[in-house]
């Protein structure tokens, strides 16, 4: 850990950190708490990949749909309107939009070899947005006078990386230029993250090994995309927990949701990064 000890944390003049773990857990909340206090730069992974990497297909995606329509169609051929999407960090529906769901095509799903297309393109997306890092840390300190530094990574961080390979490209990174810091859930928040997750989709990523496993299992032609995305993603969230549990204990600390929750500003993150460290050292 760049961090040996919780004074060590405290008394460092650039604190930087990578967060991770299921989508809803607190990611975003906490990053946009050190943000709005004015003294840390915000990285989000999920925006750089629907911004930075797959806004072609994004918008390219929007185009087709848009051809269809013969009044959008006219107006597109002659460059007369532009279509693209509005992602910004609370709002990533465009990139959800255009992964999709596979399944039944006459109610909204894609054909499944499109999906797992689609799915390739976010997990190379995903990967290079993570090797991004040390860029951004640079850019935020050049461009903008942030020393402190937080990297909001999507939830599917651990569908991209392999913890316990000492040489993976991605967390060997991430751990030479921030703090990896596992926000846990426990089995009370799996009803709450799947209710979230079935009203309103966050991207989603998944190894093709557990993705084509759930469509051999659960899915179809005729399989509701809904349904079979919800499903699968409450099956993620088990197969995730000890991913996510390698990651922290090979590369970084651990902190929990129900303390993630109570965070009011930087210097409640501070303190509680403080804590995870001195948990690690103690239990390493």
């Amino acid at each position: 850990m760049i961090y040996d000890s919780p004074q060590s944390w405290h008394d460092a003049p650039q604190k930087r950190i990578s967060l991770f773990g299921m989508s809803g857990l607190g990611k975003t909340h906490v990053s946009q708490i050190l943000r709005s206090g004015g003294e840390w730069f915000h990285y989000s992974i999920d925006y750089r990949i629907g911004t930075g990497y797959l806004d072609e297909y994004i918008n390219d995606d929007l185009k087709r749909h848009a051809m269809k329509v013969p009044y959008l169609a006219r107006l597109l051929r002659t460059d007369s309107i532009y279509i693209g999407p509005n992602i910004t960090f609370e709002n990533l529906s465009p990139l959800s939009a255009f992964l999709g769901q596979p399944g039944d095509t006459s109610k909204g799903g894609l054909p499944f070899g499109e999906y797992a297309r689609r799915q390739e393109l976010h997990h190379r997306a995903e990967v290079n947005a993570l090797l991004d890092t040390p860029q951004f840390i640079e850019r935020a300190r050049d461009i903008y006078g942030y020393d402190n530094f937080v990297c909001d990574t999507g939830g599917s961080i651990c569908e991209v990386v392999d913890p316990e390979d000492a040489a993976d490209p991605v967390m060997a990174t991430l751990a030479a230029n921030t703090l990896p810091v596992w926000i846990e859930g426990t089995p009370d928040h799996v009803e709450t993250l799947v209710a979230r997750f079935a009203g309103a989709p966050k991207p989603m990523c998944y190894r093709p090994e557990f993705l084509n496993a759930k469509w051999a299992t659960h899915g179809g032609d005729d399989v509701d995309p809904d349904a079979f995305a919800t499903a699968t993603y409450r099956d993620a969230i088990t197969a995730r927990h000890p991913r996510y549990a390698a990651m922290a204990r090979n590369w970084g600390i651990t902190v929990q949701a129900a303390d993630v929750a109570t965070v009011r500003d930087a210097a409640d993150v501070i303190a509680l990064v403080a804590a995870g460290i001195g948990n690690a050292v103690r239990n390493p």
